[in-house]
């Protein structure tokens, strides 16, 4: 006869499980309490600690932070130089979106109503994989093809263009000395990294809309810029704005890729790192982190006006 000896643990463990059973809202608790204590102590706290750094000053002589609320840092910010940096991030940050969404939009029609099996699964690799290498690497790869001896000078070259980029170099917003050292190749490495963030919800949500809708359209005797208009663009909102949120967001806050290929004036990222790292004026680079986080929420609030977060 075989004697089954059940471990006395396992009663207490029933209890336990009994009583989760029981109150379902303490076992949701006992489950987020991690992740919420790890988002709410670890990030927000750090985040709130730096912004609050934000209502200091730094005194002028000594170099020293005054740690008195004020309202002055932020008064700094409305300088003309500190706002040409804020407005410069802004217009890059939107046109990057901009040409983003219109890269994309093409690229993920034809994934969401043309590419079947193997096609489909060679469309996403070929967007996925760009994101599998390192950061730094790609943003020096752009930077050999933007240099004077690098591939799209030499391409351009090639093709008799040489004039029309001597032209466009020349101009004074886009141009600089070469195209790894202006606001062009900047916004050219930019959208090469954040193009798959704009790809990927795009196309999901292009196929959701339905080929029916499409087909009564036709049949209905609209043209294709009609169609387009009324019925695949606001359908497929939704997935436009979940892409320009990333791609804009991402361009807002990015630092390293101004400081390898741009030119010498300063963006966002590069003013919070300079401030806070040679400068030492870190209640300066707190209030230039808020900039960022405020043209955000604004962001985000005529997103939702539109109702297009509401069917993400």
């Amino acid at each position: 006869m075989t004697v089954v000896v059940t471990p006395p643990q396992d009663g207490a463990l029933r209890r336990v499980s009994d009583v989760l059973i029981a109150r379902p809202g303490l076992l949701l608790m006992l489950l987020l309490t991690p992740p919420l204590l790890w988002l709410g102590v670890v990030y927000l706290g750090a985040l709130f600690a730096l912004l609050a750094q934000s209502f200091f000053s730094i005194d002028e002589f000594s170099g020293t932070i005054v740690y008195q609320p004020t309202l002055a840092t932020y008064a700094e910010l409305l300088a003309p130089a500190n706002l040409d940096i804020i407005v410069r991030t802004l217009v890059v940050a939107a046109v990057v979106t901009v040409l983003a969404a219109l890269v994309a939009f093409p690229i993920a029609y034809y994934a969401a109503r043309y590419a079947r099996g193997k096609v489909k699964a060679l469309f996403y690799l070929a967007v996925m994989m760009p994101l599998w290498s390192s950061y730094l690497v790609k943003v020096y790869a752009w930077k050999l093809l933007l240099a004077k001896e690098g591939a799209v000078t030499w391409l351009v070259q090639a093709a008799g263009l040489t004039k029309i980029l001597d032209l466009w170099l020349a101009a004074p917003l886009v141009g600089g000395p070469s195209l790894s050292v202006s606001y062009t190749g900047m916004v050219l490495t930019f959208l090469y990294l954040w193009t798959p963030f704009m790809i990927l919800p795009l196309q999901a949500s292009l196929e959701r809309v339905p080929a029916t809708l499409i087909e009564a359209s036709d049949d209905l005797g609209a043209a294709p810029r009609q169609t387009f208009r009324h019925v695949i663009l606001p359908l497929a909102a939704p997935g436009l704005i979940a892409g320009a949120i990333f791609t804009f967001s991402l361009t807002l806050g990015d630092y390293i890729v101004p400081q390898i290929v741009g030119p010498s004036s300063l963006i966002l990222g590069q003013a919070v790192y300079a401030e806070q790292g040679n400068a030492g004026n870190v209640p300066l680079a707190a209030a230039f982190c808020v900039a960022p986080i405020a043209i955000m929420f604004v962001f985000l609030a005529l997103a939702r006006r539109t109702g297009a977060l509401d069917a993400l």
